[in-house]
């Protein structure tokens, strides 16, 4: 079973996966980690981020694999230095190429097959798992997403003005709209939940009832 859920940035979408899969007792299959484990592979290879060919080989070949809680890069646990700002910076240039997208979409399904999971990203029940049972696009107004992020990072002792972030956070989206590829999008037959004013919690519930539902209708089909 795939409970596949996309949304734009600063919508909330990996802690509520995160939360919902845990009491689904499903897997979270962390997207996001699997394209800076290749990122890494690129590093430590010292491949030139303009040779794409190399870069989608890589992709192709390079053994990832996932517990559940942690990353493994050809058996090496790599799951705390696949964070690293070299890492985070590096990380567009393998997730703007078409072709390296499709090898590690490959590698996601590879890495589903057989297994209950809770996916989130942003092309990931219309691409990478077209076939998930359940589909659920979770959104919010552009303001409410950078009130959010606001209040996040003042509790982390940031200040950044509202208005910078919903800059930064609209150019952000175009971009993510016009990708030619993996550019977000809801999927037809996705749930589509704007979280305006809910609470992180009422959130989390809505998005497990959606899933049991979804779950409870699969079983049955079977």
């Amino acid at each position: 079973m795939i409970v596949a859920i996309d949304g734009p940035a600063g919508a909330g979408k990996s802690s509520i996966a995160r939360l919902a899969a845990k009491q689904l007792k499903y897997e979270f299959l962390d997207t996001g980690a699997l394209y800076r484990a290749v990122t890494l592979a690129a590093i430590r290879a010292q491949i030139d981020f303009s040779d794409v060919g190399r870069l989608v080989e890589l992709a192709e070949n390079a053994k990832i694999d996932w517990d559940g809680e942690h990353v493994f890069l050809n058996g090496d646990n790599v799951s705390v230095e696949i964070r690293t700002p070299t890492v985070t910076d590096a990380i567009r240039y393998l997730a703007d190429q078409p072709k390296v997208r499709s090898r590690l979409s490959e590698q996601q399904r590879r890495i589903a097959e057989g297994r209950n999971i809770v996916t989130e990203g942003r092309d990931q029940g219309c691409e990478v798992f077209p076939e998930a049972e359940c589909k659920i696009f979770l959104t919010a107004s552009p303001e409410e997403r950078a009130q959010r992020r606001y209040e996040q990072l003042k509790s982390e002792g940031r200040h950044i003005p509202v208005h910078e972030i919903l800059i930064a956070q609209n150019k952000r989206d175009l971009e993510d709209r016009m990708r030619p590829v993996g550019r977000l999008r809801a999927a037809e037959d996705a749930v589509i939940l704007n979280t305006d004013g809910m609470s992180p919690q009422d959130v989390l519930e809505t998005v497990v009832k959606i899933a049991r539902e979804r779950i409870e209708t699969s079983s049955e089909a079977t």
